[in-house]
């Protein structure tokens, strides 16, 4: 087995023969260098996996000595030994990025204490990452057989995407167990949602928070308040999306809410957005505002009245607030609002779509080289992240925080990556969601799909008077027979909504305080 190899300069390296021996005994190779030049000349022969450097060396400082080092071996972590405590010398320290810092006399623990923070760290952390989850898979399981509640669901998908998060940052081999077990909860979720979701038309009172819910119980309440808000919806996103870039807003934000509310059938845009802003569940829209709601046959597309019917929601609720309607496409209308916050600070309401993960999502069923990029879950996490770091959304939130204003974040509905094929027949009017189909002349297996034959009892308009809608669940998806395989391999791991998932359902309703 390798031995981790450490390197010692130090021009009182002599005195440091006890260290040597108690690194050796703990089974490291140790390389000694009485100055900085020797223990550069080092780095050039061979590498290391840590570097300590005593700060106060003749020829060479220690500080000296690191950008000489790190052009060499840039990514090997370095730890500055000095007897000096001021501040000022810690913090030239730090800004040459060391990874630790310890002040002489340093005692053994301290330095295994530095060795397992920088080399074995990730090896620690994946042991006891992998141990715990071993012991909370059997409790999940159990949790998820139990869940007969909303809030059980709720429960059991924080859970899980906690897990998912923590088993992405090590190596433990234990993606294919948490797969699984994901699996198996869509799987039961889906039976929970075939058995209980009309129940929630019929009752609404023991309902969970659904998309028409959110203005009057979220918005409206802030608003009557006295607060500014800013409402930002970003397309497509889902939680565990939201739990990696929650870590950048942190420094601008206090969360003072942080939950899940469920998204109406179908999870798509026209419905569950449409329902958002109107108030309205979209059989009630089509009805009440004709002018306003767009079906599914009709080419024309389905976004596009949302500021009239944020309207109708106010006036239906004598809510007389001031509001702007902004949709953000690319990073230069992110500039662009950011530019005329002044002139939006005499608005109670400004509400801001954002629809780059959706973009996102969409290209990559259509560019084979953002499917590389984003071929599992941990990629499509980290495209997420990289798109919020470098699209302005990031930039547009910090200026909105300063303008003191009061955000919602939230979503629409989420995605999931979807694997198996489920053959559907339709006529040229069925539309082509992949999980979810609409029309009059369906042919489907009835045991693969939830059927919804009366859709005013679940809330959504009949195109025709014999529309039936059918949902795909777990990680299913549509295809037509003709050019079935073709059709299969081409959408086959791409990340599509519209049906029954955790994923898609239980998305995140954020309430942000500037700090």
């Amino acid at each position: 087995m390798k031995k981790d190899k450490i390197l010692w300069a130090d021009d009182e390296i002599d005195l440091l023969k006890v260290y040597v021996l108690f690194l050796e005994e703990k089974g490291y190779e140790v390389v000694t260098a009485s100055n900085g030049k020797d223990a550069v000349d080092l780095c050039k022969k061979e590498s290391f996996d840590i570097i300590f450097l005593d700060e106060n060396m003749p020829g060479l400082s220690g500080l000296e000595t690191i950008p000489l080092i790190k052009e060499i071996h840039p990514n090997v972590p370095l730890v500055m030994i000095t007897k000096s405590e001021e501040e000022n010398l810690m913090n030239m320290a730090i800004g040459s990025k060391i990874a630790d810092y310890l002040t002489k006399p340093v005692n053994p623990s301290q330095i295994l204490l530095t060795l397992k923070k920088n080399i074995h760290k990730k090896e620690i952390q994946t042991e006891h990452t992998t141990s715990t989850y071993r012991s909370e898979f059997g409790r999940i399981g159990m949790q998820i057989n139990d869940s007969l509640t909303y809030d059980d669901w709720v429960e059991v998908y924080k859970k899980l995407v906690y897990w998912e998060l923590e088993l992405s940052e090590t190596d433990s081999g234990m993606d294919e167990m948490l797969r699984m077990q994901k699996t198996e909860a869509n799987s039961t979720f889906n039976k929970f949602i075939k058995k209980n979701y009309i129940d929630w038309f019929k009752n609404q009172a023991n309902r969970p928070l659904l998309s028409p819910d959110i203005f009057k119980t979220k918005v409206f309440p802030l608003l009557d308040e006295g607060e500014k808000v800013f409402f930002v919806l970003i397309d497509n996103f889902r939680f565990d999306q939201w739990k990696i870039i929650r870590e950048m807003l942190n420094e601008y934000y206090n969360f003072t809410e942080e939950g899940l509310y469920s998204s109406i059938l179908p999870t798509a845009t026209q419905y569950a957005r449409n329902a958002i802003f109107s108030g309205l569940m979209p059989v009630q829209i089509q009805q009440m505002f004709p002018d306003l709601w767009v079906d599914e046959e009709e080419e024309e597309g389905k976004n596009l009245n949302e500021k009239d019917l944020i309207q109708t929601q106010l006036q239906r609720f004598r809510k007389n607030y001031a509001f702007s309607y902004n949709k953000v496409n690319e990073s230069s209308y992110c500039e662009k609002l950011i530019e005329r916050l002044p002139q939006l600070e005499n608005n109670q309401l400004n509400v801001c779509v954002l629809n780059f993960i959706d973009m996102l999502s969409h290209s990559r069923t259509e560019s084979k080289m953002m499917r590389e990029l984003a071929n599992d879950e941990n990629a499509y996490r980290s495209l997420t992240v990289s798109w919020f770091r470098h699209s302005g959304t990031l930039e547009l939130l910090k200026a909105i925080a300063r303008r003191g204003y009061k955000v919602i974040l939230t979503t629409d509905h989420g995605t999931i990556q979807v694997k198996n094929p489920i053959k559907v027949i339709g006529d040229k009017n069925t539309n082509v969601n992949l999980r979810y189909k609409v029309g009059k002349n369906l042919s489907y297996n009835r045991k693969e799909v939830y059927e919804i034959s009366d859709p005013k009892q679940i809330g959504l308009p009949s195109p025709n008077v014999s529309s039936t809608y059918i949902f795909a669940g777990n990680e299913d998806f549509f295809a037509y027979p003709n050019n079935y395989n073709h059709y299969v391999s081409y959408y086959k791991n791409t990340f599509q909504h519209g049906g029954i998932s955790l994923e898609e359902m239980l998305i995140p309703l954020i309430v942000m305080q500037p700090k």
